[in-house]
């Protein structure tokens, strides 16, 4: 996917192959080692996601929110819409062969609620919270922006 200027792109190699990077990114299980879970059946197009890496940010488990699947396409892609603050964050994320391990790209849309470098600093801790989670490291400490 080519991404318009004005949205968010974030990459991350990681030395896992493929298919275990994307059972970490849609798993429940798996993503709560990083970002949060979800519950319910995701063949209906919408899952219960709770976000609970923030704890670690010195925030709280934020409340359940309905996640809109748009594009699931194993093991490749998956976009998906999540409610956040009063809108709606527009996430697509792609998983690729990279050497002999895998990239992630994350692209989101940004409408202007939440300034860009703030957007990008999230992103960043949180696909290095999934690296640590893959790798069996300690987390990350959050930097915040500026």
């Amino acid at each position: 996917m080519t991404a318009p200027a004005e949205d968010l792109v974030v990459r991350r190699t990681f030395p896992d192959p493929v298919e275990d990077l994307w059972s970490a990114i849609t798993e429940s299980d798996r993503m709560g080692r990083w970002i949060g879970t979800w519950t319910g059946d995701p063949t209906t197009g919408t899952v219960s996601f709770t976000m609970t890496g923030e704890v670690d940010a010195g925030g709280e488990v934020d409340d359940p929110v309905d996640a809109v699947i748009e594009v699931c396409e194993p093991p490749h892609r998956l976009v998906v819409l999540l409610p956040s603050g009063g809108t709606a964050w527009h996430l697509d994320l792609t998983v690729r062969a990279h050497g002999t391990g895998s990239e992630l790209v994350l692209v989101q849309r940004v409408d202007g609620t939440i300034p860009r470098e703030d957007l990008a600093a999230g992103w960043t801790w949180y696909l290095a919270r999934l690296a640590a989670a893959q790798s069996g490291e300690p987390m990350p400490p959050w930097e915040p922006a500026g």
